[in-house]
């Protein structure tokens, strides 16, 4: 008997809408991995794309739990020597709200080109309208 696996035709994908509003930024993280990577499904592969598109919207009325908004520092670095730099995350939050989401649902994904795929399908706007309306996106729950 042989292993079923997913023909690159036969995956199927929707256009989910996540309603950010006063949600917890790890936990929503870990749900929108979880759609991109298509384990919600039952036709998923390890080695396959079948994740959906997320559209996520409210990104700037995200909730950090306990002192982490104050506390929590993200760094990046310019690749020039002394070119280490450094957010707040309440900095952050307020001038790129978008950033901190992509950041923890890519830490979420794999560390392969196939989770660099996989984070092309998150859309991730700060406010309540996005410009998927063709797409016709349904509001996903969780």
């Amino acid at each position: 008997m042989k292993t079923w696996t997913p023909k690159k035709g036969e995956v199927e994908r929707k256009w989910l809408v996540i309603d950010a509003k006063d949600k917890v930024l790890g936990r929503l993280a870990a749900e929108t991995a979880r759609i991109l990577r298509g384990k919600h499904k039952p036709q998923f592969a390890h080695h396959m794309d079948t994740g959906d598109f997320v559209i996520v919207v409210n990104a700037s009325k995200v909730r950090l739990t306990g002192n982490k908004l104050q506390q929590k520092i993200y760094y990046h670095h310019t690749r020039t020597p002394g070119g280490l730099k450094s957010i707040r995350a309440d900095k952050l939050l307020k001038e790129k709200p978008d950033r901190m989401l992509r950041l923890a649902v890519r830490g979420m994904l794999p560390k392969n080109t196939l989770g660099r795929a996989q984070l092309t399908k998150l859309k991730i706007y700060s406010s309540e309208t996005h410009p998927h309306a063709a797409q016709q996106p349904e509001m996903y729950q969780f």
